[in-house]
């Protein structure tokens, strides 16, 4: 008779139970109600909701505008939380504060922040705008905008990685005539790589979601700054109920496939370190 595994940490039906109601009715409940929802209408009607011209537009935008900031974020997030892991400089707390900003600040609030910032008359807009550089009211807006709440995510994901990275490895390796290219290369890039996707993925989940802040500073114009999600209310303020939950489900399923193609990434980017 095999001995039964003792486990240190007991009540374990209870809390799997817990974490399964919990999770049905945060996540799994609304997200099947939706899907419901969207099933109530004929393929017919559902297509002609989420192909309208107005609705592709959107959808361009918005995941297109996403990615590029996922991007840009995870490129500048990984050099900024090497720089306050690896360095010690004035003003280092200050600015390791104020990566958590974007967290704090009420999307709307960041929102009118940026178009105060890079509007025509704005602190930055004054001299960016004559050089044909126009931060607010254009799809570049949204850009910066979901560039600056995804930030956090991508740097907070990485600081823990980095700080638990050896850095006798990278001396050892300094030490057998390795250049800091192939140090990079061989050792610190395999190591940092399923870290940065995953920093990526979220700052690419919070992008796609955001609403708040590309309301004041995109000028949301038909078939150029409109997001989905903007979108999507504008279809809840017309009692337009069954174009809402179309497009939102076209929304859900698209950004699931996106997250399980990173997913598959980052864990084909683990095989590979090992």
């Amino acid at each position: 008779m095999a001995e039964k595994k003792f486990n240190p940490l007991p009540g374990f039906g209870l809390t799997m139970g817990y974490t399964l109601f919990y999770l049905s009715a945060l996540v799994l409940i609304p997200v099947a109600a939706l899907f419901l929802k969207a099933f109530q209408l004929s393929w017919h009607d559902f297509w002609r909701l989420t192909t309208d011209p107005r609705a592709l537009a959107a959808y361009k935008l918005t995941f297109g505008a996403s990615l590029l900031a996922a991007l840009v974020n995870a490129i500048f997030g990984t050099l900024l939380a090497w720089i306050l892991v690896r360095y010690e400089f004035w003003g280092k707390r200050f600015i390791d504060a104020l990566v958590d900003f974007p967290f704090a600040l009420p999307t709307a609030v960041a929102g009118l922040t940026l178009c105060s910032l890079f509007a025509g008359n704005g602190w930055l807009g004054r001299f960016l705008v004559p050089l044909g550089i126009n931060g607010a009211y254009t799809r570049l807006a949204v850009i910066i905008a979901l560039t600056f709440v995804g930030l956090p995510f991508v740097v907070r994901t990485l600081q823990p990685v980095l700080e638990n990275l050896e850095q006798e490895v990278e001396e050892a390796a300094a030490t057998l005539g390795a250049s800091r290219w192939r140090t990079f290369f061989s050792i610190l890039a395999p190591t940092l790589f399923p870290t940065v996707v995953t920093g990526f993925a979220l700052a690419f989940a919070r992008a796609v979601g955001e609403y708040g802040s590309i309301v004041f500073v995109s000028g949301n114009r038909i078939y150029e700054t409109e997001i989905a999600p903007y979108l999507i209310v504008i279809r809840l303020d017309q009692y337009d109920y069954h174009g809402a939950t179309a497009i939102a489900a076209v929304l859900m399923l698209i950004s699931f496939a996106i997250l399980i193609s990173i997913n598959w990434l980052e864990s084909w980017a683990s095989h590979f370190e090992r």
